[in-house]
């Protein structure tokens, strides 16, 4: 009886890999008609993981809208001056017929080839060939032609935010900064004072709590190696919170958060940016991978809203309590106790930590502030699920892009209308899921790497269009000394500026 069992079971496993090849086959992809692009074709273009897309096209010139299977496309990378390339490569199956194929390289070369072959062969125009040198994250070489790295880069010319940001500021009076920021923020808050000078980064802490500086100087000294930056000196707010009040003499003050009631200077939120740093590094979420990790499809997924996360706010406490009133709508729980640890009794017990990518078995998530914006919201838009967001005067970079009902669906601050429009989601199916790839459509042309390092990058130009004298390093000020490489070959060919 065992014996026959053991074969009924070997049976349904041949059946069901049978049947999934046979679904893979049944997907006619064409190699030459398949298209193939990103900034990771462009020798130019430095980014801690390097990626292009790869999109699947049958042989009647239509896209493939599911995957045609993990192992559909082969990459290799290779170069003419060594044998062996010193690159971690990874395939991520979007499972909507498209792929990301991204590289973090750990030498530098004078030129790479890629290839992407689909059944032995070429796929679009490959191989792909990278000349004029092609450089590690850790690689110093940075561009002195700032227009040209900015091309390449495709950052754009001006960006909303950033001129909303500093309209205030038409003149920032780099020695006045330097002693009203500190005398308003130096001791009760986590602030860090930086000066570029020459394209060598300087700063000074002041407050407690500035473990976090961390954050901005890995930002800085990557950009530097990408491209020169301009000489500037400016504050930034190692903490939470915005700190400069709209009824309060404006000084220009550099946050991760800005709200409606202050004058904070918004940049990509350290998470984001350090995600973008680590890719394929020190993190395993970043935007690239959540494309990848999407749960089941739209129809498959739990009819449920998910949420997770820690006591940060009262809001949440009280949405765990409406998921136990209505369990049929809502999956919440808290995963851990800080803020309220007195009341673990009444909103516990703890729930187990939960990937990040499991979150998309469920197909709506609900986004609420936690002390300030939630960090997760830019990897929840790139999920495949429906957004529900909690009205919020606190926002990150990037949220004036975005429009309720088309990007997220908002709901009021005090939860009072959530159900209402939780249940309007489960009625308007179709609609929902337009919502939610609307969100995903505009992470993956907005939030990926190049456009973190763009943002930053525009955000100092304009910034230092307004000093009004030379920037100067401090007393007290510390040099912030790149990263050693040297087990690496960096071989820079570019002219890098003898001062630097």
């Amino acid at each position: 009886m065992m014996v026959k069992n053991a074969y009924m079971k070997l049976y349904f496993v041949l059946m069901i890999f049978s049947w999934k090849n046979y679904l893979y086959e049944a997907i006619d992809v064409s190699a030459k008609n398949s298209l193939v692009w990103g900034p990771g074709l462009d020798a130019r273009v430095t980014l801690p993981a390097r990626y292009f897309f790869v999109q699947s096209v049958d042989r009647g010139h239509k896209n493939v809208t599911e995957s045609p299977g993990e192992d559909a496309f082969h990459v290799r990378i290779s170069t003419s001056s060594s044998a062996r390339v010193r690159a971690w490569v990874q395939k991520l199956d979007r499972h909507d017929g498209s792929f990301i194929v991204r590289y973090r390289m750990f030498e530098s070369y004078p030129d790479l080839t890629i290839e992407i072959l689909h059944e032995g062969k070429h796929v679009a125009k490959s191989p792909y060939t990278l000349q004029g040198g092609v450089y590690h994250e850790t690689c110093f070489c940075p561009e002195s032609n700032t227009e040209i790295w900015e091309k390449a880069m495709k950052c754009p010319l001006q960006i909303p935010q950033i001129m909303k940001d500093l309209a205030p500021f038409g003149n920032i009076h780099l020695k006045e900064l330097a002693k009203e920021a500190v005398k308003r923020f130096g001791t009760n808050h986590a602030l860090c004072h930086y000066s570029v000078i020459n394209n060598k980064v300087y700063r000074k802490t002041y407050g407690q709590h500035v473990g976090f500086a961390m954050f901005m100087d890995n930002l800085l000294l990557s950009l530097a190696r990408k491209v020169v930056l301009p000489d500037m000196e400016f504050f930034v707010n190692l903490g939470d919170w915005p700190l400069v009040k709209q009824n309060s003499k404006p000084i220009p003050i550099l946050s991760w958060c800005g709200s409606d009631d202050t004058l904070d200077i918004v940049m990509p939120t350290y998470d984001l940016t350090e995600s973008t740093l680590e890719t394929m590094g020190r993190v395993s979420l970043d935007m690239l991978s959540v494309q990848s990790n999407t749960g089941p499809k739209w129809d498959d997924k739990i009819s449920k809203a998910l949420w997770r996360g820690r006591d940060s706010r009262e809001e949440r406490l009280n949405l765990v309590m409406l998921a136990r009133k209505k369990p049929q709508l809502y999956d919440a729980a808290l995963t851990n106790f800080f803020f309220f640890k007195y009341d673990e009794s009444k909103y516990g017990p703890k729930a187990e930590h939960m990937s990040f990518f499991d979150f998309f078995k469920w197909k709506y998530q609900i986004n609420i502030d936690g002390t300030v914006a939630a960090y997760r919201f830019p990897y929840l838009l790139a999920g495949d699920a429906l957004v529900l967001k909690q009205q919020s005067p606190y926002y990150e970079h990037f949220y004036k892009d975005l429009q309720g009902w088309h990007h997220y669906i908002p709901f009021k601050r005090d939860l009072s209308d959530l159900e209402e429009k939780l249940k309007w989601a489960m009625a308007n199916d179709e609609k929902a899921q337009q919502i939610a790839k609307a969100a995903q459509e505009y992470t993956r042309n907005n939030l990926l790497s190049e456009h973190v390092f763009c943002y930053h990058w525009i955000l100092f130009k304009e910034y230092a269009k307004r000093q009004d004298t030379q920037p100067v390093t401090h007393p007290g000020m510390e040099l912030i000394k790149q990263p050693d490489d040297s087990d690496s070959k960096c071989r820079c060919l570019k002219k890098v500026r003898d001062e630097l």
